[in-house]
């Protein structure tokens, strides 16, 4: 029977689930793996809260709880999207920081210049935000469309910042990036594929100027995970050897290669072993080499994206994780392209990298409430007069779980653990194969709904016994398979006040991981196992995988909720991708979000608020016009009203609702 199956993932430890030892914030930062993916950022606090440090290990720290209160206070309703700018600058520091001191540390005879490429967060707070907060280091950006790279023509005012222009190229890009060149900035168009080589000379041909030109290199070097194949002679972007080569002496012919003055290639987003980016950087420092040696200028290597996140603090080469640090991932950048350039005579170049997700993904938090929660209760059901057999048959079953219980109480120790185990697995069967029976009967038509009701809620009360039971044992205890998977099988959902789709489409669309839990009540001990349901109309709107050490289980430790009290849970390293890639799923749109900044004495500043969709907002994204919406409802009231079916009271009613509506957030309200 598929109650008793083992679940396909591993489930979390049950046992700790139902002890009596003292429990602490430390234990919950353990748990819920704060003290490794959270480090510097995010802890728990002595009341059980999660804290958020902004400035990492320089100081200063906020009550996540405590600060969700008081900007409800400000009608800023959940879900709630937090931005930590300070996180963001704190970010672009460690990173230029990491470069620095491998620089130093190699005796590099160059710089490191980065870029951040829109495509990861297009927000306009986001984006202005690493501009002004990058601008000491001439941070620049990268763009992937005309949209991305008009974002960035008006943003980057600093003319020592590289502005790189990636992605498929149309005429018109060419010239604008051209001409933004005599305003000042620094574009330099990446070519990607070879049909683009004879556009930009058509187009410096015609302006009579050309822009910086740089080639992206397909690599033979293998990568792995998620984004394996976006690289290798199959890549999507890219030029093979080859045409490397062929248009390096198109450039010649056309008076252009003074301009060829960056390489770049890309590995993969989220590269969670550094032995392949190690393989990469040789053979594009060898790359580069020739390209200076056969008379392009050069000056510039981008080693592209690929800068992983630890989100579930494993620091395994797994998907969710990366086996090297910031740190490590500078150094190798750092000594491969100094070892490859040094026995040419070359001046190392310029590195570049297009690091999105490693510097945004901390800085957001969502904030999402729980509606309610599902489940099974251990209520035993009242006997009835001449009950059937069969309902007989399951109460003896569990007055049988519940006296291996009370012997144990009054032993004080029990006799054999082993035979409590082997008591319950019997007790366990005996319970499955009456339920079966009741099934059978009622298909039959020997049982009534509610008999068939009464018997699923005496196995389950059956069920909830022996798990409390499975909790008391030793740790050292081996339990049955069928019996471990007893957690699994009373696992609650819990209805969460969000979209996937729109707030965390990765979790859908690529199984990603990302680190979910209370943010507050850490100083009690979880008493249920449970998965989230989103608010849409799609089985697939669900988080049902969680973050384990290195490993994914399908359950997360939860409590149970409080009447009149609510439950918030925080989905953290978001930041990259998330909010530009969700969609309107079942017309679920963006939800409120908020830009805070640290102040002085412990104080923050609200910097941004950006309000999230409301329902007439997401009925116009659809082509539908919200007035001529208003306007058919109210002539069906007025037919209604006419034929004596609807009060005047109540149309009026009814109309004040819909605009009301129309105004209001797309989510659920308090």
């Amino acid at each position: 029977m598929a109650l008793a199956d083992p679940p396909s993932a591993s489930i979390p430890d049950s046992a700790s689930l139902g002890r009596s030892d003292p429990w602490t914030a430390t234990d919950a930062a353990a748990l819920y793996g704060l003290d490794r993916w959270g480090d510097p950022y995010f802890s728990v606090g002595a009341r059980g809260h999660v804290m958020v440090q902004p400035r990492g290990d320089r100081g200063g720290s906020l009550d996540l709880v405590e600060l969700v209160r008081e900007l409800q206070g400000r009608d800023l309703s959940l879900p709630l999207l937090i931005r930590f700018d300070d996180i963001l600058e704190d970010r672009l520091e460690r990173l230029h920081g990491a470069f620095e001191r491998a620089i130093t540390q190699y005796g590099y005879d160059g710089r490191y210049q980065g870029v951040f490429p829109v495509k990861c967060n297009q927000q306009r707070h986001v984006v202005e935000q690493l501009v002004e907060s990058g601008r000491r280091w001439h941070f620049g950006l990268e763009a992937g469309s005309k949209a991305e790279l008009l974002i960035a023509l008006s943003l980057l005012d600093d003319p020592d910042a590289l502005l790189i222009c990636n992605g498929y190229k149309d005429r018109r890009y060419i010239e604008t990036a051209i001409l933004a060149r005599r305003l000042g900035r620094q574009p330099v168009v990446v070519i990607e594929q070879a049909d683009e080589v004879e556009r930009i000379i058509a187009a410096s041909s015609a302006l009579g100027g050309a822009p910086f030109i740089g080639i992206r290199a397909k690599l033979s070097a293998r990568s792995t995970g998620r984004w394996g194949s976006s690289v290798g002679e199959r890549a999507k972007f890219g030029l093979s050897i080859p045409d490397v080569l062929s248009t390096v002496e198109r450039l010649r012919e056309a008076g252009l290669l003074d301009d060829l003055r960056l390489l770049h290639f890309h590995v993969g987003s989220q590269i969670n072993d550094i032995a392949v980016l190690k393989d990469a950087l040789q053979e594009a420092g060898q790359i580069y080499a020739e390209l200076t040696r056969l008379g392009a200028p050069m000056g510039f290597l981008d080693v592209g994206g690929g800068l992983g996140i630890d989100y579930d603090g494993s620091r395994t080469a797994t998907a969710a994780s990366t086996n090297y640090s910031l740190q490590n991932y500078a150094n190798d950048v750092v000594a491969t392209i100094r070892e490859c350039c040094e026995p040419h005579g070359i001046r190392p170049p310029t590195l570049v990298s297009e690091s999105g997700r490693a510097l945004a993904s901390h800085f957001s938090v969502l904030v999402f409430d729980v509606l309610g929660a599902g489940g099974h209760g251990e209520a035993v059901p009242p006997a009835a007069e001449g009950e059937a057999l069969i309902l007989r048959n399951l109460r003896d079953t569990h007055a049988a779980i519940a006296a291996i219980a009370a012997e144990r109480t009054v032993d004080g120790q029990d006799a054999g653990e082993r035979g409590v185990v082997e008591r319950l697995q019997e007790a366990w069967n005996d319970a499955l194969k009456f339920k079966e029976d009741a099934l059978n009967a009622f298909r039959l038509g020997y049982l009534s709904l509610p008999e068939r009701a009464t018997a699923e809620r005496l196995t389950w009360a059956s069920c909830q016994a022996i798990a409390r039971q499975l909790e008391g044992l030793a740790a050292d205890t081996v339990i049955p398979q069928e019996l471990q998977a007893l957690p699994a099988a009373l696992a609650g959902t819990y209805y969460a006040n969000l979209s996937v789709f729109r707030s965390a489409p990765d979790t859908w669309a690529i199984d990603q991981l990302f680190p979910v839990l209370p943010i507050h009540r850490l100083d009690e001990r979880p008493t249920r196992l449970g998965s989230f349901a989103d608010l849409t109309c799609d089985s697939d709107g669900k988080i049902a995988r969680f973050i384990d050490r290195g490993q994914v289980k399908p359950l997360l430790e939860l409590h149970g909720l409080r009447p009149g009290e609510p439950y918030w849970i925080g989905l953290f390293l978001g930041g990259a991708y998330q909010e530009v890639m969700g969609n309107l799923h079942n017309l679920f749109g963006s939800t409120n979000a908020v830009h805070i900044r640290l102040a002085a004495g412990g104080a923050y500043r609200v910097e941004h608020v950006v309000r999230g969709n409301t329902n007439a907002e997401v009925l116009e994204a659809m082509e539908h016009d919200p007035d001529l919406l208003l306007e058919r409802l109210r002539l069906a009231s007025e037919q209604a009203i006419g034929r004596g079916d609807l009060a005047i009271s109540d149309a009026r009613r009814l109309m004040a609702h819909l605009r009301a509506s129309l105004e209001q957030t797309t989510y659920l309200e308090a």
